[in-house]
């Protein structure tokens, strides 16, 4: 469900750069992130860091398109996003007691048992990995393609990387989990 949510605002900014182009869509796109990162500090009372940092990119590339009128700039905001969550998910994973990926799923998984830290780690680098890649290939798209086919790949293509990618991970956990309480 979280996933749906966090794409909200790339649904709304694929709608307006479909019916009015990359400008208008890079305000309706900030626009929406900033509503998002609102609603979800008054319904939860809390600032979503993933969210936070999120919008802070967009206003700045947002802000450089607008005010360069250049669309490569708003088209870097996933790669600098997917590359900020991978430095932090490493740094995590090196210089900390827990990978950033056990901090952030584990009440999820209280109740359905426990997981050896090694499958943590696995995970965390996984995950690294996999911001580095789609940034990457984001880089590719902007570069080399339309923008049209541009905002094409980030709502269709990003969208279900991250999907795809969840239910693996979800599969793989899942396998690591019934091992688990099998030992109990």
């Amino acid at each position: 469900m979280q996933l749906f949510y966090e794409i909200i605002p790339v649904f709304l900014f694929f709608l307006a750069f479909k019916w009015y182009g990359i400008y208008v869509a890079t305000i309706v796109g900030i626009v929406a992130t900033l509503v998002q990162v609102t609603i979800n500090r008054i319904w939860l009372g809390k600032w979503d860091r993933k969210q936070v940092i999120t919008l802070a990119i967009f206003v700045l590339f947002g802000s450089l398109t607008l005010y360069f009128h250049n669309p490569i700039f708003v088209k870097w905001k996933p790669t600098v996003v997917f590359w900020v969550f991978s430095i932090a998910i490493l740094t995590t994973h090196y210089f900390t007691h827990k990978p950033l990926m056990q901090r952030l799923m584990e009440n999820m998984l209280q109740d359905k048992g426990t997981l050896p830290s090694q499958i943590w780690k696995r995970l965390n680098l996984m995950w690294a990995v996999f911001f580095i890649l789609l940034g990457t290939i984001n880089l590719g798209i902007a570069y080399y393609f339309s923008s049209d086919a541009w905002v094409n790949f980030k709502f269709y293509g990003i969208t279900s990387a991250l999907f795809l990618f969840s239910i693996f991970q979800a599969i793989y956990l899942t396998r690591f989990m019934v091992e688990n309480k099998s030992e109990k």
